[in-house]
């Protein structure tokens, strides 16, 4: 029997290209999401999935299911926005405000998908930087803040986004280039080019250079594009979210490197109040911002608390 269970299932696998992720993505086991799929086979007597294609491809079967499992989640998903209006009215205000400067590129394609659900609901970008983002909801300046740490406060709900590597950047004839991953020490005698955002809010700095003792000297640039521009100028090395620079890369404008032979790995939540938290509109926004993210950006995986 279809359940709306396998038809998430079958989209998760379309978009990753690969079981391990799109287990990850639907919180399965690897051997429980294979058992999803061999029972949707099963049901219609067919293959959906070319087994030995990396990335997984979809046979011809496997594209129509698709295409109903699209459009069924989307008519649920219309049909859940419709029914929290019913039950909670329609109006509202959203401010939202982040902590880091790539989260507008991704953070866009939600408010607009939002938007067209819910256009009773006034929506508005909290602009410059704040020290402490999440004081702007106890100060009633912001309704939805995205951070990277959850730090516990008295009244302040932290809901899980995704979490996403961060990748060394640097010229592609770089002295460092032949290397297959850069350590803390590597840095050391490069600039390192960063936003102008203090040092306890950069991961690489936090998370592996502080702590190995290694103060590179800084170049702060508010444009990721800046960045990229002068990393591949050789005039120093960046550290960026993957996701955020995944297409220059894919054009080798720069050359990325893991940090560490694990990577280095950062994370994102969402911040609000925990009385906002039970808003219809806000849970929405919440489910539209995690689904978005993940039907759009590479490479990213599930976060949970």
């Amino acid at each position: 029997m279809l359940e709306i269970r396998h038809l998430r299932t079958l989209i998760a696998l379309a978009e990753a290209g690969n079981i391990s992720v799109a287990a990850k993505r639907v919180h399965l086991t690897q051997s429980a999401l294979s058992h999803q799929l061999k029972v949707l086979e099963e049901h219609y007597g067919t293959t959906l999935f070319e087994r030995k294609s990396n990335p997984l491809r979809l046979s011809a079967a496997g594209h129509r299911l698709l295409r109903l499992a699209r459009e069924l989640t989307a008519a649920i998903t219309a049909a859940d926005s419709d029914i929290a209006r019913i039950i909670g009215g329609e109006s509202g205000t959203l401010r939202i405000a982040v902590e880091c400067h790539t989260c507008f590129d991704w953070l866009m394609p939600s408010m607009d998908a939002f938007r067209g659900n819910w256009p009773e609901v006034e929506m508005d970008l909290v602009s410059g930087f704040h020290p402490d983002p999440v004081g702007l909801l106890e100060e009633s300046r912001a309704d939805f803040v995205i951070v990277s740490e959850p730090t516990p406060r008295k009244g302040i709900a932290y809901h899980p986004l995704f979490r996403f590597e961060i990748f060394a950047l640097l010229a592609k004839d770089h002295a460092l280039a032949h290397k297959a991953w850069l350590m803390p020490e590597d840095f050391a005698r490069h600039t390192l080019i960063t936003y102008p955002v203090p040092e306890h809010m950069i991961d690489v700095i936090r998370q592996r250079l502080e702590p190995a003792g290694i103060h590179p000297e800084r170049r702060t640039v508010e444009l990721t594009v800046a960045i990229l521009q002068l990393v591949a100028s050789r005039r120093g090395l960046a550290a960026l979210p993957g996701w955020a620079v995944h297409n220059y890369i894919e054009r080798g404008y720069v050359l990325a490197k893991r940090v560490g032979k694990a990577g280095l790995w950062s994370r994102l939540y969402a911040a609000t109040t925990s009385a906002t938290a039970q808003l219809p509109y806000i849970r929405d926004f919440l489910a539209t911002v995690r689904r978005t993210s993940f039907a759009t950006l590479p490479e990213i995986l599930p976060l949970k608390k």
